[in-house]
């Protein structure tokens, strides 16, 4: 049982912040379906500093270089989204899933790459961070706690009161809503979409790394994210583009993602003897279920998608 709350946990927080940089574009007006690449990016910074990082290093400065590296590399990833959607004003979808691809290829790619340069022998798409990893666990009783389960928390209450509570947070929705009116009292649009497209970057990267981190030592990048970006934009539509609606959505998914990972340790699933990958497809086959009951109810902001044109009124 305390295994199936510490993997649900920690899947609820990799699914809540990659879903809450989802909102923050989607309410600038931009629809990010790159959230999928840009978790990979996050994830490759963040092991490549894990990896790198000199043995012995003190816990603080191992979580804050390699927080600093996912965040750094999804927000520079995203840029891609930002300039081609804002300034070219391209089909916000089809930049997204290019991303998508390009993201898993280039990482499998460059960490090939640089293990065959460090080694003949070893050609993989794999990157070791086993004593860098214990940085971020704390045991407590059994429970494994990890710093990333306070950041996530920490950035749900961030989230929301700056979209609630804040100019910023305002001036940013309004660009999503109507954002002529916006830009009719002197808020720039651009401005406020590059924003959104950065924040996403920076929640997705940092979604990336908890991942991979989550349960395991290493990571093969050929292996992507299995779909977790795609998830969260599940989470996404499901919460309503609510920060708090977002978190409980989050640790419903989070859930069945969990008992894919522990289904074996609990007498009651092992009686229905149904095989692991039935277990796996859990929460994609959940959120189909939830999204075709829900969706039509769904509200996403007005303009989302829709390239901003100054001269249109």
């Amino acid at each position: 049982m305390i295994l199936l709350l510490q993997y649900t946990l920690i899947f609820t927080c990799v699914l809540m912040l990659v879903a809450l940089g989802g909102c923050f574009s989607e309410h600038s007006g931009v629809i990010n379906i790159g959230l999928e690449g840009i978790m990979v990016m996050g994830a490759l910074g963040g092991a490549l500093m894990m990896k790198y990082l000199p043995s012995g290093s003190p816990a603080i400065v191992t979580i804050v270089t390699v927080v600093l590296a996912s965040v750094a590399l999804g927000m520079l990833y995203s840029l891609l989204l930002a300039v081609a959607a804002i300034n070219f004003k391209a089909d916000q979808t089809l930049v997204g899933t290019a991303m998508n691809l390009l993201g898993a290829s280039a990482a499998t790619v460059f960490v090939k790459a640089m293990n065959t340069a460090e080694s003949v022998d070893n050609v993989s798409s794999t990157i070791q961070y086993v004593e860098a990893k214990k940085a971020f666990l704390v045991d407590l009783a059994g429970f494994e706690f990890s710093w990333f389960m306070a950041l996530a928390l920490a950035a749900l209450i961030l989230s929301h009161i700056v979209l609630y509570k804040t100019r910023f947070g305002l001036r940013l929705m309004a660009c999503g809503e109507h954002p002529q009116a916006a830009d009719s009292v002197g808020i720039n649009v651009m401005k406020m979409r590059y924003a959104g497209v950065l924040i996403s970057g920076l929640l997705g990267g940092l979604g990336g790394i908890v991942y991979i981190t989550a349960g395991v030592s290493e990571w093969q990048f050929e292996n992507g994210v299995a779909g977790f970006g795609f998830l969260a934009l599940a989470v996404m539509i499901f919460g309503q583009w609510k920060p708090v609606r977002i978190a409980l959505a989050a640790l419903l998914f989070g859930l069945f993602r969990a008992l894919s990972n522990v289904y074996t340790g609990f007498d009651f699933f092992m009686a229905l003897h149904l095989p692991g990958t039935v277990y796996n497809m859990l929460p994609y086959i959940i959120s189909l279920i939830v999204l075709a009951f829900t969706s039509r109810k769904s509200r996403a902001p007005k303009a989302e998608g829709i390239p901003y044109d100054k001269g249109q009124r």
